[in-house]
């Protein structure tokens, strides 16, 4: 969430053919991964391309806590100097993470093994949201943590002073969960095994082998095996961050359903366990095309050409639900517009995000004109090809609601409200000049 208290009205409405360069910010998720791994690594770490969001300087702001130096350079460039693995020193005061979930559980994680004690906070849509699924097997490292009632924020750790190793099997698919314990593992000797049913993106296996950990990955009969060698030196690395598959899902959208449209969209990650939105709206008949792909910073990336066309319906797996979890908001605006009902299996975690995104999609879209079916685990979105709009959706302190709503406007026959769009700020802080530098009527 923003940390403005003030709510922000904002409207879209009908606009003519999207055109132009729609150049998005940094991978959040990286983005995240830089400053904490930055932080415990010998040396200088120079990233560019850092996401300037509201997420990614709490968790800045929590590396300078723990006792690296972290300096902002210029747009998108930084500077931290690591205190090494085992480094951190002691925070004076409580970690504010505001709205991020990623920020606070992975720090969380790169702190627990660390004989020193911090208390952790954020906003009143963090609080909400579980942290049990990563306090759980933090305190199998020894640990000791103290949470309000439902392991919720605030959290006190008082880091491991002997930290033993960790064979764990997550519950959920969830990078997060996976890469706290990576990160806790880093401070143990010995093993640290991470054990998941099905690959979730793999950001942190990617950079921890870039900064020097020994770390594998391994598919067995057992699941998806990733094995972290404790205690690495971490060397200082230069990272240039990837733009945000999940960013760049808002203007693909827009360009999408809004007829007439073509725009360009550079540099967006296409790492595979990121994908599968991009994959969903290509088997929806979507007209996009990948072009010039390369690879920056350990990550492919790619630039794409996005064209306005007709959609149909289709049936998202539930083994694809990982590779796509922040893009089912947007996805069921694009299906709205889509011929025939479109099926998201899979999708219970989002019952648990910045807010409960199916619900809040669910009610929204309803209010707008569209049939939708939920259960606890998946969401139908009956798609008719057009969408009437004129209603208002309360977007729960949740940046990727907000920016899906905004977006269902800019193609409705009447204007879509929603009640708050301060949010956007934690993840895309210039996401309403790049859409009114396309053409999008919103404000």
């Amino acid at each position: 969430m923003s940390h403005s208290p003030d709510p922000r009205p904002m409207t879209a409405r009908r606009s003519g053919p999207l055109r132009g360069v729609a150049t998005v910010p940094g991978d959040k998720s990286i983005s995240h991964r830089a400053l904490i791994l930055g932080a415990l690594s010998v040396g200088e770490t120079r990233i560019t391309g850092l996401l300037e969001g509201e997420d990614v300087l709490d968790t800045a702001k929590a590396m300078r806590a723990f006792g690296a130096q972290v300096e902002r350079l210029g747009n998108g460039e930084w500077s931290v100097h690591g205190v090494g693995v085992g480094g951190f020193s002691e925070p004076e005061g409580v970690i504010d993470c505001g709205n991020s979930g990623t920020g606070v559980r992975l720090i969380m994680g790169a702190m627990a093994t660390t004989p020193i004690t911090a208390t952790f906070t954020g906003d009143a849509s963090l609080c909400r949201r579980p942290m049990a699924r990563i306090t759980d097997p933090l305190s199998q490292f020894g640990a000791q943590i103290t949470a309000r009632e439902g392991g919720r924020l605030p959290i006190t750790i008082q880091g491991a002073d002997d930290p033993l190793p960790v064979r764990y099997r997550t519950p959920v698919a969830s990078a997060q969960i996976k890469s706290a314990i990576l990160l806790a593992g880093l401070n143990v000797p010995g093993e640290t095994v991470v054990i998941e049913a099905e690959p979730t993106r793999d950001h942190s296996e990617r950079m921890l082998a870039g900064f020097g950990a020994e770390i594998r990955a391994e598919q067995t009969d057992q699941g998806h095996v990733i094995t972290l060698q404790g205690r690495p030196e971490l060397r200082a690395q230069a990272v240039a961050v990837p733009r945000d598959p999940s960013s760049a899902a808002f203007p693909v959208a827009a360009a999408l359903i809004v007829p007439g449209s073509e725009i360009r969209v550079p540099g967006v990650s296409r790492n595979p366990t990121r994908d599968g939105l991009y994959v969903t709206l290509l088997d929806m008949g979507a007209d996009i095309v990948f072009e010039n792909s390369r690879e920056e910073g350990g990550e492919p990336v790619a630039d794409l050409l996005v064209r306005h066309g007709p959609l149909r319906g289709v049936t998202v797996p539930a083994e694809r639900a990982a590779s796509m979890i922040d893009e089912f908001p947007i996805l069921s605006v694009v299906a709205a517009f889509a011929e025939g009902p479109t099926v998201m299996n899979g999708v219970a975690e989002l019952r648990v995000k910045e807010s409960d995104r199916i619900d809040a999609m669910a009610r929204g879209l309803e209010a707008n004109g569209v049939r939708v079916e939920e259960t606890r685990d998946s969401m139908t979105v009956h798609g008719q090809g057009r969408v009437a709009g004129g209603g208002t959706a309360a977007t729960h302190l949740d940046h990727r609601i907000a920016m899906s709503f905004l977006v269902l406007g800019l193609a409705t026959d009447a204007p879509v409200q929603i009640d708050d769009g301060a949010p956007i700020a934690t993840s895309f802080p210039d996401f309403v000049p790049l859409m009114q530098g396309l053409r999008a009527d919103l404000g």
